[in-house]
């Protein structure tokens, strides 16, 4: 049976609203797919990629922003897997170990200091264009996140004049570590993503509108 999770209002700024979901741990293999209980419609196709297999000792999350800028403006800054850090801030350099940016690419991102971690080795799970889809898991580096996987999915909002990014994760609950540990750490590093991400992908669509206009 699906694990029943709810969204909570976060702190909004004036760019974006994030909402970031509760989390859930099993010690038993068990679904979870992300409620569809804010007030952001999100289509059906959408929820299917966020709905995920939890093994024993792992747990998940969501954080959902929404960003004043078209789809394709922040399409243009989520899909280049090459480049995390024009947006993560947290990453201190990434280069590309084998692939050409397709699926099946492997990543290798070195993170700033202060946090419990190095690097970590990613590999490229799903690039949809059309859908507009990234997943990357984590399958190497120096590390407490084993076993990492994310999914990031964008979808126009409902005045159609911005875009919803809703982005969920699952991983193991490092030993030593609770699960509300856990999430609470990886999602204070999503939600600083995601508002990176609605500051520099709204500052692209205000210059490409001015750039037309002039």
């Amino acid at each position: 049976m699906p694990a029943t999770l709810q969204l909570q209002r976060a702190a909004a700024t004036t760019a974006a609203a994030t909402r970031t979901g509760h989390k859930q741990s099993q010690t038993t293999v068990n679904t979870w797919r992300v409620p569809l209980t804010w007030d952001t419609p999100v289509p059906d196709y959408v929820s299917c990629y966020h709905t995920r297999i939890l093994g024993p000792n792992q747990c998940c999350s969501v954080v959902v922003q929404t960003i004043n800028a078209p789809v394709s403006s922040v399409w243009s800054v989520v899909r280049r897997f090459d480049n995390p850090q024009a947006y993560k801030h947290f990453v201190k350099s990434c280069h590309v170990i084998d692939g050409d940016g397709n699926v099946g690419t492997l990543r290798e991102v070195h993170v700033v200091s202060g946090l419990p971690a190095a690097s970590s080795t990613e590999r490229l799970e799903i690039l949809d264009d059309e859908q507009h889809v990234l997943s990357f898991s984590v399958v190497g580096g120096v590390h407490r996140l084993n076993n990492y996987r994310s999914v990031t999915t964008l979808h126009a909002s409902p005045n159609g004049n911005g875009t919803v990014v809703v982005e969920s994760y699952v991983v193991d609950v490092p030993p030593g570590n609770t699960t509300e540990d856990t999430c609470s750490f990886v999602d204070t590093i999503v939600r600083c993503n995601l508002q990176s991400l609605a500051r520099i992908a709204g500052k692209k669509a205000r210059n490409s509108q001015i750039s037309i206009t002039s």
